[in-house]
């Protein structure tokens, strides 16, 4: 486990950052030189980084594996080996001169092919898109139309309920109205007999209390 930390700190700094950052100098300064040299390592690292994936899963147990690994990158930097030229030279170079427009006519046929199978999909995803968006909005018409019509039953129980407590209301105000005539109507019999009492005692009253006619006499 150590090992294997050890030997990706390495990779990650040795061999990607360092010819990451002198590879733009050699841009800046455009000097031919260093460009073709840090070109020839990255051709050569990008090959190494493609094998490490398979080697990582099948010779891991290896012993000393991550510390070869490691010597390997060392090696590949160093200007004293120069192991990158010397790889690129040797093997990189004339394998890919030799196959050089097979591999143009298999990137080619790639292209066509990776265009055509884009198209394919790209046709069916938007078929499939079309018949959710129609199969959502079909159920969500009827969905939407159920609803309407709970709503609208909602809506007329509502409204029958409404009148028959409107009609309740006045039903019970007709006959709160109704009580309140036969009480004011009852209020103002006893007091009618009671005034027409009192205006009959005061003519009996007036009938008792007459003035006494003067005769020849005269009191004294």
């Amino acid at each position: 486990m150590v090992s294997w930390i050890i030997s990706r700190i390495v990779v990650l700094a040795f061999g990607t950052l360092y010819p990451a950052y002198s590879s733009y100098k050699a841009v800046k300064t455009k000097n031919v030189k260093e460009y073709v040299k840090w070109m020839m390592y990255w051709i050569v690292f990008a090959l190494f980084s493609t094998a490490e994936t398979a080697t990582d899963l099948l010779l891991s147990w290896f012993p000393f594996y991550f510390e070869l690994k490691i010597a390997f990158v060392i090696w590949l930097l160093s200007p004293y080996t120069k192991g990158s030229s010397v790889l690129y030279r040797k093997f990189v170079h004339p394998t890919l001169s030799n196959k050089e427009k097979e591999i143009d006519e298999y990137i080619a046929q790639a292209k066509d092919r990776s265009y055509e199978t884009m198209m394919k999909f790209g046709k069916r995803g938007l078929n499939l898109a079309a018949n959710a968006a129609v199969t959502a909005a079909t159920k969500g018409q009827g969905v939407l139309s159920d609803k309407l019509r709970s709503f609208s039953m909602q809506d007329l129980t509502l409204i029958n309920t409404e009148d028959e407590l409107d009609l309740r209301t006045s039903e019970v105000r007709s006959r709160r109205d109704h009580m309140d005539e036969m009480s004011s109507g009852a209020s103002t019999l006893p007091r009618a007999r009671s005034s027409s009492v009192r205006q009959s005692n005061i003519c009996a009253s007036g009938s008792d209390y007459r003035v006494p006619r003067q005769s020849g006499k005269v009191w004294k």
